[in-house]
């Protein structure tokens, strides 16, 4: 008999959610709920000055506002550092850790370029320094702490693109896992909190797609299992601009005074392909419909008929 899919929206609380962070949790939940399986609530607030906790009663309140329930209470990553810690400590022992003392300024002008528009690949600056040199440098920066990636292709099938691969050393580099102020990176905490909370399918933007074989590493190294994945089209404006947290006329604030919940129901599942035009529905109706298989594969743009209403 398999296990009970789990899934989860892990939402970043540095702003008010906009109507692409909720398509991504509708999507996460009626593939979960359609399938009677468990949902979870974790809130990235790794990064605490960033992710107010006002910030995160409002992410709450916007989900559940939409219909959106979750089956254990909210996991705060500002809460798990210890569990962070003992993670990290295990790669150390491992040797796969070191501090690289690269300004932000050096890794722009030093860093190899990647293609297209893909973040740039870490050079390996800081990798093969001696003891001396890194108590030395310590004295003046303290550095952020990168992971060492073997020259290997990472492949794995994604829900809706297909097999994806990528050379860790060749299209990524050595990433980092703790930074220079000491909070731990989102590659580590999200692997840990995914592997720790049971979670088998990950449903998330298309823009994570690539973080994706960094991500199967470190559940490799660590000894975890991997999850399922399913990367979804991004949701932009009329113009294709993909949507932001500053889009404040596309947040729940402003929409919910002008549309009832399964007015923005029907907006985002048709804005995905579930739905062939827009029109109120239920989160019943949604889910016990739901396919992947009706799901667009192509970045979805919003009418223009939605900022005039």
């Amino acid at each position: 008999m398999s296990a009970r899919v789990t899934g989860r929206f892990a939402p970043t609380p540095s702003g008010r959610l906009h109507l692409g962070n909720l398509l991504c949790a509708l999507l996460a939940y009626l593939s979960v709920r359609s399938r009677d399986g468990r949902f979870l609530l974790r809130i990235e607030d790794v990064d605490v000055p960033r992710c107010p906790r006002r910030l995160a009663a409002q992410c709450i309140e916007d989900l559940l506002w939409l219909g959106i329930t979750w089956d254990e209470p909210p996991l705060y990553q500002s809460e798990r550092t210890a569990i962070y810690e003992d993670a990290f400590a295990r790669l150390e022992d491992m040797g796969l850790v070191y501090p690289c003392f690269c300004t932000r300024a050096q890794l722009h002008a030093a860093l190899a370029p990647n293609l297209g528009d893909r973040e740039p690949v870490y050079a390996g600056t800081c990798a093969h320094l001696s003891p001396d040199e890194i108590a030395e440098r310590s004295k003046t920066r303290s550095p952020a702490m990168r992971v060492r990636v073997p020259d290997e292709d990472v492949t794995f099938t994604d829900g809706l693109y297909g097999i994806v691969t990528e050379n860790l050393a060749r299209d990524c580099g050595d990433f980092i896992i703790r930074r220079s102020d000491g909070l731990f990176g989102y590659q580590l905490a999200v692997v840990v909190d995914d592997a720790l909370t049971g979670v088998t399918e990950i449903v998330r933007g298309r823009d994570i797609l690539t973080a994706t074989p960094r991500q199967l590493f470190l559940q490799r190294a660590l000894g975890y299992p991997a999850p399922s994945y399913v990367h979804i089209p991004l949701l932009t404006d009329s113009e294709g601009r993909r949507l932001a947290k500053r889009d404040k006329d596309l947040d729940l604030s402003v929409l919910s005074k002008r549309f009832t919940r399964e007015d923005i129901l029907g907006l985002l599942a048709h804005a995905c392909g579930l739905l062939p035009d827009w029109h109120p529905v239920t989160m019943d109706a949604l889910i016990r419909d739901f396919s992947w298989e009706r799901v667009a594969r192509e970045d979805a743009r919003l009418s223009p008929a939605l900022t005039r209403m």
